[in-house]
């Protein structure tokens, strides 16, 4: 609730005006309902009545979309994902929107994402809002062990990644989502893979949406904040991400270690897969060895990404008959 409205009124504020806007209620008991009644009658709202997690959530928003859009040309359409705690720019909707129309091969786009975080927060007097020049985002950036990270992540912005912007796939923080791109990925009723809950589905999104050949593009000219502290775990070590990961919670380590795995289960290719197995093992390896040490509470992770096996074989068969039928150049999907 405490974010909402600063993200609203930066929608409400935007210089294109053709798009509707839908909030996901996941249980919340903040009155963040009675809030959007009475200051922004337009939004439309729907309520679950306890958390189904991020890729239910977003996946209800994208259905209620394309049901709304009918037997539209889903190719001109598009589906914007944002988190409760970002702040757009007012040109930041017509930025996206003018980059999706110049690359209509694109799937999906990400806007440059900076910091912004909230000096003196417990002082009302002295509360400041900083929107600062370091960047959150500028999309996903693969590794050879099948991590990923935030590109540029913790840096100044300097134009650095303007004149590169072909990217893995957006951050689920604020992705912008070619309708018919989704349409091509949807297995069943789902677009982000529910069986994820939360953390990673953007990544695992991404990695589907390459392997059906759809490229992913950075709008640098497209700005937005999203809240986070100001310093993160970029340009860090293995024993200083350790250290990182110990200050977040065990539920999101939790979800992110068995994402991973889940993740890496969906799409990894076999031969990319083969080339790149030295790095991956050295990964696991280590992750693993550290839950077993210094976060026993994770362990329970793996039996559960080893229960969803199956699902996840029966996803990743028709990621690749999908491939087969839609017949796409292959990208570099890893």
């Amino acid at each position: 609730m405490k974010f909402i409205p600063e993200l609203l009124e930066s929608i409400n504020s935007q210089t294109f005006r053709d798009y509707g806007v839908l909030v996901i209620d996941n249980g919340s008991n903040d009155g963040l309902e009675t809030y959007i009644r009475a200051h922004f009658p337009q939004v439309a709202f729907l309520r679950n009545a306890r958390n189904l997690g991020f890729a239910t959530g977003h996946n209800q928003a994208i259905r209620y979309a394309l049901e709304h859009w009918g037997g539209e040309d889903l190719s001109r359409r598009f589906v914007l994902a944002t988190n409760q705690d970002t702040v757009f720019t007012t040109t930041f909707l017509e930025e996206m929107v003018r980059a999706a129309d110049a690359e209509p091969s694109a799937g999906s786009f990400q806007g440059k994402l900076l910091r912004a975080y909230t000096e003196n927060p417990q002082d009302e007097a002295l509360r400041e809002t900083v929107r600062s020049e370091r960047i959150d985002s500028t999309g996903l950036l693969p590794h050879r062990d099948r991590t990923f990270d935030d590109r540029g992540a913790g840096e100044m912005d300097t134009g650095q990644y303007d004149a590169f912007p072909d990217i893995f796939g957006p951050t689920g923080a604020l992705a912008l989502y070619r309708a018919s791109a989704l349409s091509d990925v949807r297995y069943q009723d789902e677009f982000f893979d529910q069986d994820f809950f939360s953390y990673k589905e953007d990544t695992d999104l991404a990695w589907r949406l390459r392997r059906l050949g759809w490229t992913s593009r950075f709008v640098p000219a497209a700005v937005a904040f999203h809240y986070r502290g100001m310093f993160g775990k970029e340009h860090m070590g293995w024993f200083e991400r350790m250290r990182n990961r110990q200050g977040k919670s065990a539920w999101r380590n939790w979800y992110s270690t068995r994402n991973h795995l889940l993740m890496l289960a969906k799409n990894q290719g076999i031969l990319s897969g083969l080339l790149a197995l030295p790095w991956i093992v050295w990964f696991e390896t280590r992750r693993f060895v550290y839950v077993l040490l210094f976060e026993t509470r994770t362990i329970g992770a793996y039996a559960s990404a080893l229960a969803l096996l199956p699902s996840m074989r029966r996803k990743r068969a028709d990621l690749w008959k999908k491939k087969r039928m839609l017949g796409r150049t292959n990208l570099k999907a890893l």
